[in-house]
């Protein structure tokens, strides 16, 4: 009954705010058509149980049920597999998951309203990095603190990944994957270039075999994305530097940004080894066909990209090497950590501790952890697991990539940065995402430096 009336709640609330036309604007808009960039989906709205759980609810009778909100379809799939496991270990306290899944655009609005207006909220939620931040806003969060539930464990995790989720020390949600940022290398061009990727240490280097590739083949050796964040915003991770320092301030035009913005910019008009991506950004279909029939020799994406290499991209299997960024100065960093979503624990859940105790075994265990590699095709975040015999068994992936990539890994799993999500970090991305790159690169309307200014400008205003 309580349930019953929190919804009715909801639906009014959220009502109220669609008629009132707040909570969104362009920015709504734009989140409710992007596809989920990890997974290239957009899932439609499925809230209601099935009968088959039902069924199952009222014979169990002793499990607790927890109601969990995904915009995810592979994300319900994991934890419906976790259950299982944890009910297997854990006799004494079954569980029953009752899993809603939304659109991007609404899950993360109709949670947002339910933890401001206090009634609601479900046990458990998933909320992607680029908008975590809304929901650490205040003294209190409305979220569970987990560092006690992640315990020892945390010194075989990458830390940094935790950190994105965390405010005053405390971690607030837990992701599915590290997101480590990697180098994608077509063999076959390379090879018919004479150039061995192995060779390519810095991003001097990267320009060089650049320019040999241009020369010998004809086809540009990357390609910068103009309306994605996904070739700045490693870079500038890798390099030491974020969009916002540790205590908050605006630091997007401060001279380290500059400095990979220009670098992207004379890659394409100075040394003219790249090209503006296709489609605009790396998940466009116009891209996936482009690179599919050879379009580039490398790109740079974070390690969950592989599934689209899968998907849509065939006839690249047994062609692509899996590196290591190149990095700005002999020793420094070879990757960065990008992407997620962290599910939460919300303190308007009736169990919170049964909650919070499955949600770190389903995903920092090591079984969680292999089966984030297994069934989702992640880089889990335990490190300890990525040598394990089960992460090099045949798969998709394998087949595709080879069985190297977490060897590969463990060298640089301490060469990745966390990143700093305040507050207005949602709003900072959308405008790096609109205007800084098609603006530096594409209309060359303004100077790499003119448009970080102009786009650190216009985030502060929004404080």
């Amino acid at each position: 009954m309580k349930r019953s009336i929190a919804f009715l709640i909801i639906v009014v609330l959220t009502l109220g705010v669609i008629m009132a036309g707040c909570g969104g604007g362009n920015n709504s808009n734009q989140d409710a058509a992007a596809p989920d960039p990890e997974t290239n989906a957009t899932p439609e709205p499925s809230t209601e149980e099935t009968e088959e759980d039902e069924k199952d609810s009222e014979v169990s009778g002793e499990a607790t049920s927890l109601v969990f909100w995904t915009f995810q379809e592979l994300h319900k799939q994991f934890l419906d597999d976790a259950v299982l496991t944890w009910n297997e270990n854990n006799p004494d306290r079954p569980i029953e998951l009752v899993t809603e899944v939304y659109s991007y655009d609404e899950m993360h609005n109709k949670l947002l309203i339910s933890l401001q207006s206090g009634v609601g909220a479900p046990d458990l939620a998933d909320i992607e990095i680029s908008k975590f931040a809304n929901y650490l806003k205040g003294s209190t969060p409305s979220l569970v603190p987990l560092n006690d539930y992640i315990g020892s464990d945390i010194e075989y995790c990458v830390e940094a990944r935790f950190d994105n989720y965390a405010k005053d020390g405390k971690y607030y949600g837990i992701d599915y994957h590290v997101g480590a940022t990697v180098m994608y290398y077509n063999t076959e061009i390379l090879d018919e270039a004479g150039i061995d990727p192995n060779d390519i240490v810095t991003w001097d280097d990267f320009v060089e075999a650049g320019k040999e590739v241009v020369t010998k083949t004809g086809i540009p050796m990357t390609t910068v994305e103009i309306t994605d964040q996904w070739t700045l915003y490693p870079l500038i991770s890798q390099i030491g530097s974020d969009f916002f320092d540790s205590d908050g301030n605006i630091i997007i035009d401060n001279e380290d940004n500059i400095r990979v913005l220009q670098f992207l910019y004379d890659m394409v008009h100075e040394h003219e080894i790249a090209i503006p991506t296709p489609g605009g950004f790396h998940h466009a279909e116009e891209y996936y066909a482009f690179m599919n029939n050879k379009g580039a020799a490398a790109l740079s994406m974070p390690l969950w990209y592989m599934g689209r290499f899968v998907e849509y991209m065939p006839d690249l299997e047994g062609k692509i090497a899996i590196l290591p960024l190149p990095v700005w100065e002999e020793g420094g960093f070879r990757s960065a950590g990008m992407g997620g979503t962290g599910t939460v624990v919300t303190t308007q859940s009736e169990h919170q501790e049964l909650a919070a105790e499955f949600l770190t075994y389903s995903k920092v265990s090591r079984e969680g952890a292999i089966k984030t590699w297994t069934m989702l095709g992640f880089d889990p975040l335990r490190w300890d697991v990525w040598d394990a015999p089960e992460m090099s068994e045949d798969n998709v992936y394998t087949d595709y990539f080879g069985k190297e990539i977490f060897d590969m890994l463990l060298e640089i799993k301490d060469e990745i940065h966390p990143t700093n999500v305040p507050e207005l970090f949602p709003a900072a991305v959308d405008i790096i995402k609109k205007d800084v790159s098609f603006k530096s690169i594409r209309e060359q309307s303004l100077t790499p430096a003119e448009a970080l200014k102009e786009a650190a400008e216009e985030v502060a205003r929004q404080q």
